[in-house]
């Protein structure tokens, strides 16, 4: 009898341990209507728009459908441009196991408000609205944010959607790395695009990945958690074996590069395989200004995080072709501060640097500040970054609202640096 108690009572405790896991992994399982639906770019952002959706393994036939938007509420007419989508099977445990959709919008005319929806002919998403990219150079703005990784649903959440209110026509939104904690875990992706939820839908993504998108397979192979490829639909205009991780998108008058850091600092054949990329991306550039995202910070906020080769090798092509702003992540802190060769602050100089966190995981600014000129620590934030002409406007806000940093930069040509401007007081 005693013997009989106990296991039942080890049974239980194994069953309180076990629940709320399957709880969470059903309430993320994937059903017949689309769902985790994002905007990405595989293509030009004028003319095209990728967008990809998830649903269970029973549906293998989906479309995609996009009309001009006119305001009318007639949207199921013939009119409909439709679209065959692509599947693919992401595999996992047997609730997580779900097909994977894309589709890229062609033909599309610049600077032009569309509505679309996913699914499989049945099972519809809600209609969604997008705008093209414009053909000439004009004004536009775009969100940054730093690593989201932790405590993703309940901490993060409120950030990206507070970036979004504070400015919902964002033409787009940077991912600086460590979207997630743990590499392959479809619960905790699950939790992303709840975070974002209609706003990825709306907003295109530019997501670079970190080391928290990274595991080493069973050859200790470093290896980019599946999910990355089937759920975002990126350009294949990188490196070798890093297609759709390191890559560019022309955006009006800016190029912005992603980079694939962990690779960078762990692998030396990638290292110099992204460099001599880089340098022929920067080379050939016909925009004004050059934003490069990446997570591994090349100058850091804490101690033992010194990117040395990484530093080294990349700096000075970030010089030379006068890269404006780097957005990075990885450190858990707020920095910003401008590697000026002049040494002279306000003057024609080099490009930003700047660190954000917009989840929850903090850490300490332990290292001598001195490259830094602003700097947080336990703060949330995203970043609003405006772009008009020859002006550069850069605004980091905490997740309250309230403006933390700002500054701006004039650039005249793509052949110069950019000369800057501070416009607030929180000087270290």
């Amino acid at each position: 009898m005693i013997r009989t108690f106990k296991k039942k009572m080890t049974f239980l405790a194994a069953l309180v341990l076990v629940l709320p896991t399957l709880a969470k992994a059903q309430e993320f399982k994937a059903g017949k209507f689309p769902d985790r639906i994002i905007l990405t770019w595989s293509a030009d952002p004028k003319t095209t728009q990728a967008v990809t959706w998830r649903t269970d393994s029973t549906v293998n036939n989906s479309f995609a459908q996009i009309l001009v938007e006119e305001s009318s509420p007639k949207l199921d007419k013939p009119e409909a441009k439709e679209y065959q989508a692509k599947t693919e099977v992401l595999k996992g445990k047997a609730y997580e196991t779900a097909n994977y959709h894309s589709v890229n919008f062609e033909g599309l005319v610049p600077n032009k408000l569309y509505t679309y929806r996913v699914g499989d002919g049945t099972h519809w998403s809600e209609w969604f609205q997008f705008k093209t990219a414009p053909e000439k150079d004009q004004a536009f703005s775009f969100i940054y944010l730093g690593d989201a990784q932790n405590d993703i649903r309940s901490k993060w959440s409120r950030v990206i959607r507070k970036a979004f209110a504070t400015h919902g026509d964002a033409r787009f939104i940077v991912h600086a790395g460590d979207l997630i904690n743990r590499s392959n875990n479809d619960n905790e992706w699950g939790e992303w695009h709840f975070g974002g939820g209609f706003i990825n839908g709306m907003i295109p993504s530019i997501p670079s990945s970190g080391n928290h998108e990274y595991f080493r397979d069973e050859q200790r192979t470093l290896t980019l958690d599946p999910h990355w490829r089937a759920q975002y639909t990126l350009p294949e205009n990188g490196p070798k074996g890093l297609e759709e991780s390191v890559y560019y998108v022309d955006y009006a008058d800016v190029r912005i590069i992603s980079l694939n850091s962990q690779m960078i600092v762990l692998d030396s054949t990638s290292l110099k395989a992204q460099a001599v990329w880089l340098e022929g991306v920067l080379k050939n550039n016909p925009k004004r200004w050059i934003m490069i995202t990446y997570h591994h910070p090349i100058y850091s906020t804490a101690k033992g995080r010194d990117n040395k080769e990484f530093r080294e090798l990349f700096k000075p092509l970030f010089d030379k072709y006068h890269v404006d702003l780097l957005m990075q992540g990885h450190d858990h802190t707020y920095s910003r501060g401008q590697n000026l060769p002049t040494g002279v602050s306000g003057k024609v100089g080099g490009p930003m640097y700047v660190v954000s966190v917009a989840g929850p995981k903090m850490y300490k600014v332990d290292v001598n500040p001195k490259w830094m000129d602003v700097f947080a620590e336990n703060t949330q934030l995203f970043q609003i970054i405006k772009v008009d002409g020859e002006n550069l406007t850069y605004t980091a806000y905490k997740a309250s609202g309230e403006v933390f940093d700002s500054f701006k930069l004039k650039k005249a040509s793509k052949d110069k640096a950019a000369v800057f401007t501070d416009l607030n007081k929180n000087k270290k």
